[in-house]
């Protein structure tokens, strides 16, 4: 049986890290999608060691064009894209509507919210042909309002329920099904974006990307006739 083609964004660090490794760890292969080349070029060896395939493909989620020529690099290497996991993500320490600014606020929703759009649509033909499943990494501030997370991150992260349900009750013909997954706290590089960064102790009993990526493995690895709508997994201590 051919491998399915996994196709992970925000994969030069964190969750997205993570998840991609796991996903290699059970022979898929798994084309990286990220800013930093660099940083997606380690994804790939630990992919690689792990026992999966990895295709480099840096990207900007914003650039629609951009996005459309990495679909088109994954299937001239792997013909298709079965499944998507979509890390990336953005905030900014500038939270408040006492602070932001509109175009800070722009910024963020770009990533956060049109960058998932954009990368659906240019995989969803794939997705309908091989009743493919999409895995948004979005926030536990997208299921429940934390106050911390600003205006534009809660705006965004929220707005990705309606961005799954829409997909899941469009598509379900095609065998297509989306999963909001929303983590809590997470020790990631992401938190030196808060406006206080939370110190080792507050760290030590936050989940690990790799707690994440169980969880995103755990959707993946469904059976085709179950659907998860929508998952929230945080730490014992989130408040």
């Amino acid at each position: 049986m051919t491998a399915r083609v996994l196709w992970v964004t925000g994969a030069g660090s964190g969750m997205g890290r993570s998840s991609a490794v796991a996903a290699g760890r059970t022979g898929r292969r798994v084309a990286l999608s990220g800013r930093r080349e660099d940083a997606l070029a380690e994804t790939a060896r630990l992919v690689v060691e792990a026992g999966g395939e990895a295709l480099v493909v840096p990207l900007e989620v914003t650039d629609a064009e951009a996005v459309a020529q990495a679909r088109e690099q994954v299937a001239d290497r792997w013909g298709r894209v079965d499944d998507l996991v979509l890390a990336a993500g953005l905030n900014n320490p500038r939270r408040a509507w006492a602070d932001q600014t509109v175009a800070g606020f722009a910024e963020v929703v770009a990533t956060n919210l049109t960058g998932v759009v954009t990368v659906v649509d240019a995989a969803l033909p794939d997705l309908r042909a091989g009743g493919g499943q999409v895995v948004v990494v979005s926030s536990f501030s997208g299921w429940r309002f934390s106050p911390g997370a600003g205006v534009a991150y809660s705006s965004s992260k929220t707005a990705l329920t309606a961005v799954c349900q829409t997909l899941n009750a469009q598509e379900a013909g095609h065998g297509v099904r989306a999963c909001h997954l929303c983590p809590g706290d997470v020790d990631t590089d992401f938190l030196r974006l808060r406006p206080n960064v939370p110190d080792a102790e507050a760290r030590a009993v936050m989940l690990t990307p790799d707690d994440v990526a169980r969880a995103v493995l755990f959707v993946l690895d469904s059976p085709a006739h179950v659907r998860i709508d929508e998952l929230v997994i945080s730490p014992v201590s989130q408040a």
